[in-house]
């Protein structure tokens, strides 16, 4: 991943939705929530309006007029420029194109699950397993109100989510069932060494 100039990725919400017309920040949020956009990063005003400003400083959005609505402060409307749209593009062939190199968190807690022992190894994947058919749930609900009033082309990611959570739902569910039903090799071995912290010798000799 090449280092950007504005590398939180909400600038790249922004990006995408001035490309559609000229916006004040208060609009950008409230379309970029109307989309669900928020389930992807968290929008906060605060955020918004700074990386707005870095936006502008680098010279991939500009300010066009400034615009009164009652009694409330005067809010500037911003445009995409040239740069912003090759920033754009190019930000987003990359994510599209780009295999990510940070392992997830989760595959960094299997990689060192022995230390919790069989018996908590099953209680805590029940666990992670409820909240992931929940997560799939919440994410089917919001793609069943979204689709009636938005093409499929902007919910793909939404799509997406729900296939990763999924699968990885449909793993943790068959390691769960190796673990419970005595299948997988080496599970008593694995408890045996979490109750006398002695390695078993079926586990041989660690590397050096």
């Amino acid at each position: 991943m090449k280092r950007r100039k504005v590398g939180n990725l909400l600038g790249l919400a922004v990006l995408s939705v001035v490309l559609e017309r000229p916006m004040h920040p208060y609009e950008m949020a409230t379309v970029l929530k109307e989309r669900g956009k928020d389930a992807d990063m968290p929008i906060k005003w605060g955020s918004l309006y700074t990386v707005v400003a870095n936006l502008e400083k680098h010279g991939f959005v500009e300010a066009v007029e400034s615009v009164k609505d009652g009694g409330r402060p005067e809010r500037t409307v911003y445009r995409l420029t040239p740069a912003g749209r090759e920033e754009h593009e190019d930000w987003v062939r990359e994510l599209v194109g780009t295999v990510d190199p940070e392992p997830p968190r989760f595959r960094s807690g299997l990689s060192m699950i022995g230390v919790l022992g069989p018996d908590q190894a099953v209680s805590r994947l029940r666990e992670r397993l409820g909240r992931l058919d929940e997560r799939a749930a919440r994410q089917r609900a919001v793609l069943d109100e979204l689709r009636p009033v938005m093409p499929r082309m902007f919910l793909i990611e939404v799509e997406y989510d729900i296939a990763m959570t999924e699968a990885e739902a449909r793993w943790v569910r068959g390691f769960l069932d190796e673990l419970t039903s005595g299948s997988m090799p080496g599970v008593e071995a694995w408890r045996r060494w979490y109750e006398t912290g002695e390695i078993p010798e079926e586990f041989g000799e660690p590397a050096e």
